[in-house]
């Protein structure tokens, strides 16, 4: 099989995905000079507990469980607990990933306001 290539199988499938190559180089938005409003911060972890739990409603109705190990055949993963249960680093993972949501929502030019209607600046 070609090094640039894994191969993934299913009950009825055999599909092939290109591994990724030196070629890739992410560039995400920047969001350096965005500052989210004090109140839309304080509300980044409840937001990075409903982002795990719509990951884990999706995975649990996929028919995943929860396992010690993540096992893609046996549909297993370590992280389905409840947020107050993930280890730091999980939870870190989410916060950063709803942070950078916002702040590219910003850069893109969208306002996000807080409840008293102040906005982030882009």
């Amino acid at each position: 099989m070609n090094a640039g290539l894994r191969r993934a199988t299913s009950s009825a499938h055999v599909y092939t995905f290109p591994m990724p190559s030196d070629r890739y180089h992410p560039s995400p938005l920047d969001t350096a000079a965005v500052r989210l409003p004090d109140e839309v911060a304080a509300v980044l972890e409840r937001l990075a507990h409903n982002a795990h739990d719509a990951w884990a409603r999706e995975r649990l109705a996929d028919g995943w469980r929860w396992g010690p190990r993540r096992d893609e055949v046996a549909k297993l993963h370590p992280s389905l607990v409840p947020y107050e249960e993930l280890p730091e680093e999980e939870k870190k993972y989410d916060r950063i990933a709803v942070g950078e949501t916002l702040k590219a929502l910003c850069a893109l030019g969208f306002k996000v306001l807080g409840p008293s209607g102040s906005g982030g600046t882009p």
